[in-house]
């Protein structure tokens, strides 16, 4: 993802840590001195939304690894929730219909004499 022509990946590889940002020494930041930024740079920023904040990319990151294929406690682990719970309840109206996949795969069945056509 590039962000004001910087890719979070090239900024982790920059400053290190372990965390995607950081204060420059590899340790984590604090969530005001991130807004603060987001805040002053929203302006400069081409195209970037009035209301964006920060957190918009959690959503975005999350909305990319479900769009993936994977699973909640993978998904889970990612955004650092306490719970698969947690998760669900943010992000369960984001994930590939189960349902629609179950079809899918019994209707497979169906095409190759696996599963009778018949009801009940």
């Amino acid at each position: 993802m590039e962000w004001g022509g910087v890719t979070l990946h090239a900024a982790v590889a920059r400053w290190g840590g372990d965390h995607v940002v950081s204060d420059g020494a590899g340790r984590q930041t604090s969530t005001w001195a991130i807004e603060r930024t987001i805040r002053s740079a929203r302006p400069k920023v081409a195209g970037l939304p009035e209301g964006f904040q920060f957190h918009d990319l959690r959503h975005y990151l999350a909305s990319q690894l479900m769009a993936s294929g994977l699973d909640v406690e993978v998904v889970q682990h990612r955004l650092r929730h306490a719970s698969a719970k947690t998760t669900l309840d943010t992000y369960g109206h984001l994930w590939p219909d189960s349902d629609e996949s179950a079809r899918a795969a019994v209707g497979a069945g169906r095409s190759w004499g696996l599963v009778g056509d018949r009801a009940g």
